[in-house]
Order: structure tokens, then C-alpha cells, then sequence
């Protein structure tokens, strides 16, 4: 094979492997759009949502439900989130049919707590205003760089953060409207192994076996972008409302570096450092929810929350050392959630709550999941208290247990899954959180 037709292939090969790893990474995909930003609603498995507006995390939730709030409020709490997923590899096979070499690795998810932080105000009986600071999209993994699924993940990790001043005003006295404008910042990284044995021994260098030369490869990126939160809620009564809020859609292009090390010297002139960006969009999302007070002690809710994953169906990614741009094709769905609560006030001081919920799963086809996102269809069962110590200060606390439906993974070894093989198994997966908010009023 002659030097350029070689070279041209090397540089096809580089290309595949940068975007294989940020599809696959979908740091932006299904499961990762955080709804855990505000402790009482945990509790009840977030079935009040846009409607409940009980303390100022209706900031995120829905900005109109600000008019309910008298004075001044601010919110401090934060959520630790226990995910586990561990794989069961069925057979998962190399491009030339022989086994992936390397073990199943364990519980691959990553711990993280995540922080909320809400002020709001109301400055006269129609208007209020307020600010929150929170996190709605999340991820974190890590695998060892030797498990059998290392050419598809070793880390994904993504932080975001949420800036989100809102306004709300009082249209008559049982309708209000809330406006928010977001300014959010996106920082992620993603690796995987490559497996160099496999390029090398296409190309016939001596000294190259498959899944006998592994490097690595590395991801990193940032990105600022805007959006914007609209909320209406309405009273029929003092004891029934009903809300609804849609957070915006919001475009990023991560700009950052692509990374290789431990690259055989015969390619290492084709598999160089190099600058990278891509285009993201992350999702709009519309909630519908309901509450009554049934009872002075008792009250229920129940919420429909659409997101809009479905927007995802590309990813284009540019690099900076003068390759073409290239396209990976996704085929993300809808998510839909379902969600009931209850509350009971047994005395002046104690709030009890409970919940459940439904999520679907917006990574519905297995040959499409990727390790970085075990996500599958969720149940939720929540439960929560809160404390008011006295007029000023309070304490909340929530716990929810998600059960996972076991996602299966059944990759094939063609496309960009080509050098990384058909990975093939099932995580067993559930996700814990517990959530602890102080809360002070004046």
C-alpha cells in the first residue's frame, strides 16, 4: 500500500475514533437532565413540580409560583446521588469475531452531590423576583482501562451549571406568569481506550496484535450558552392550582482538546494532539402539574413532565488540524414522566411526604446505548420530612430509590463501533439520592 493512500486511511481511522468517543460519550443524553433541584419536592417524587410552589426552588420548577411566596426566601441544599450499574458481559466480540478481551469491571457510575442555591423576593403584592443557582444536567463514570468495554468508555464526566434569574407577576388574583432567562455553563470529559493493535495489524505493522496495543484517548471541553423559563400558574381555589412551565432549549458548542497517549511511534504522525468542537443542543422541556389540599393536614399532586431528547438526532464534530468535519447519526426518543405525591402535616412544626414516578428511557433501542449512559425506564419511590424550627429557619430532607429496568447494550462491530467491537451485556442499575435543604424566611 503505497505512503498517501496509507496516510489517508490513518487520517479516516483518526477521525472515526474522535467521533466515536463524543457520540458515544452523549453527556447530553437520556437520563443525564437532572431533575434534582429543590429537597421538598424529592419527597414527593417532584409530582408538585410547577404547581406545589411550598419555597423558592419554584424558581426552576416555575417561576410564576414566586407569588406565593411572601417576604424574602432563600434556599441552601444539595442532593448526593448513589448511582450503580454493573455490567454482565454476554458475548461481547471483536471486529474479527474472537472474544473483547478484559472483565465485567463492577459498578462503573460515580457518586456526585449536587448543589441547589435559591433567593427570591417579593417585592409588592403583584410582583416578585428572584435567582437560582442549580445544576440541570449531570454525568459521571469511570471504568477501568482494561474492562472489556474500554474501547467504547473509561470516563465520562460532565458538570453543569445554571444561572437563573426569574421575575413573576400577578395578573389578576388567581393567575400569575413567571419569566426566567438562563445562563448556563457546561464543562465535560470524555475517554476511551483505542485500540491501536487492531489499526496497526489493518495496515500490516510488524509488532501490532489486536487489543495487544492500547492507547488512550481523551475529550475535554466547555461551553457557555442561554436560554430562558416561562411559568403560568393558576388558583381555582385556595386548595386547588394548577402550573405549567417549559424550560427552553439550549445551544452549546464545546470547544476544547482532543488527546491521545501511548501511541505506537508507526502512527504516531496520524493520531496527534489536536483542538475540537461540537455543536450541542440540550433539550426544552414542558411540565403540567396539579395540586390539592385536601385537608388542612393532607395534600396531593401529580405532574406530566415532556423532554424534548428527540432534537438529538446528530452530532457534528470539527476539528482543528484541518480534517473535514463528520456527522454521527443518533436516534434519541422523547422522555415522558409521570409522577403522584402526597403530604401530611401531623402538627404545626413536621411536613411528611411520600411519592412515586414513572421515567421512560430516552435511549429505547439497545444497539444505541452506550456504557457512559446505562439509562433504562425508572421507577421512583421517594419519601421526605421537614422541620420548621422556627418562623425564620426550617430543615428538609428527602430520600428516593430509582429502580432501573436492567438497560441492555447490544452493539455491533461496524460503523464508528468498527475499532471499539460489539459490545454486548446488561447492567444491573438502580440510583439512590439523598437530599438535605436549609431554609430561611424573613
Amino acid at each position: 500500500m503505497n505512503h498517501r493512500i496509507l496516510s489517508r486511511w490513518r487520517n479516516v481511522l483518526f477521525l472515526v475514533t474522535c467521533i466515536s468517543l463524543l457520540s458515544a460519550g452523549s453527556a447530553f443524553g437520556a437520563g443525564f437532565a437532572l431533575i434534582e433541584n429543590g429537597v421538598r419536592g424529592l419527597g414527593n417524587a417532584y409530582a408538585g413540580g410547577s404547581a406545589s410552589a411550598e419555597d423558592a426552588s419554584t424558581i426552576f420548577f416555575n417561576p410564576a409560583g414566586m407569588n406565593r411566596l411572601p417576604g424574602h426566601r432563600i434556599i441552601a441544599g444539595a442532593h448526593y446521588i448513589i448511582p450503580y450499574a454493573d455490567f454482565d458481559d454476554k458475548g461481547s466480540t471483536h471486529v474479527t469475531g474472537s472474544p473483547l478481551s478484559g472483565g465485567d469491571d463492577g459498578n462503573g457510575a460515580d457518586a456526585k452531590i449536587i448543589p441547589n442555591l435559591y433567593y427570591s423576593r417579593e417585592v409588592s403584592d403583584r410582583f416578585s423576583v428572584g435567582i437560582g443557582i442549580n445544576t440541570p444536567f449531570g454525568l459521571a463514570t469511570t471504568y477501568s482501562r482494561d474492562w472489556v468495554g474500554r474501547y467504547h468508555a473509561v470516563k465520562s464526566d460532565l458538570m453543569s451549571i445554571n444561572i437563573n434569574p426569574c421575575v413573576a407577576y400577578k395578573v389578576m388574583d388567581k393567575f400569575s406568569v413567571g419569566v426566567g432567562f438562563s445562563a448556563q455553563y457546561v464543562d465535560a470529559e470524555l475517554s476511551s481506550a483505542v485500540d491501536f493493535g487492531t489499526i496497526g495489524a489493518a495496515f500490516g505493522i510488524p509488532g501490532l496484535l489486536p487489543q495487544r496495543n492500547d492507547g488512550y484517548f481523551k475529550l475535554e471541553g466547555d461551553s457557555w450558552g442561554v436560554g430562558y423559563n416561562l411559568g403560568l400558574l393558576y388558583e381555582f381555589s385556595k386548595n386547588t392550582r394548577i402550573g405549567a412551565a417549559y424550560r427552553s432549549r439550549i445551544e452549546h458548542t464545546l470547544e476544547g482538546d482532543a488527546d491521545f497517549s501511548h501511541v505506537p511511534a508507526p502512527l504516531s504522525a496520524s493520531f496527534r494532539d489536536t483542538g475540537a468542537e461540537a455543536d450541542v443542543t440540550l433539550p426544552d422541556s414542558l411540565s403540567i402539574s396539579l395540586f390539592h389540599q385536601l385537608h388542612p393536614q393532607w395534600a396531593v399532586m401529580a405532574d406530566f413532565t415532556w423532554t424534548n431528547w428527540s432534537l438529538f438526532d446528530e452530532l457534528v464534530v470539527k476539528f482543528d488540524n484541518d480534517q473535514a468535519p463528520n456527522r454521527t447519526v443518533e436516534n434519541w426518543d422523547d422522555s415522558y414522566r409521570y409522577s403522584l405525591g402526597v403530604s401530611y402535616v401531623p402538627n404545626g412544626s413536621w411536613t411528611l411526604r411520600i411519592g412515586t414516578a414513572y421515567d421512560t428511557s430516552a435511549v429505547s433501542d439497545k444497539k444505541y446505548r452506550t456504557p457512559r449512559i446505562p439509562d433504562g425506564d425508572r421507577i421512583w419511590a421517594a419519601l421526605g420530612a421537614g422541620y420548621a424550627l422556627s418562623d425564620m429557619f426550617g430543615f428538609d430532607f428527602g430520600y428516593a430509590h430509582l429502580f432501573i429496568n436492567d438497560p441492555e447494550i447490544e452493539k455491533t462491530a461496524t460503523g464508528d463501533d468498527r475499532l471499539r467491537g460489539a459490545l454486548r451485556g446488561s447492567f444491573s442499575a438502580h440510583i439512590d439520592i439523598v437530599s438535605f435543604q436549609i431554609t430561611m424566611k424573613f
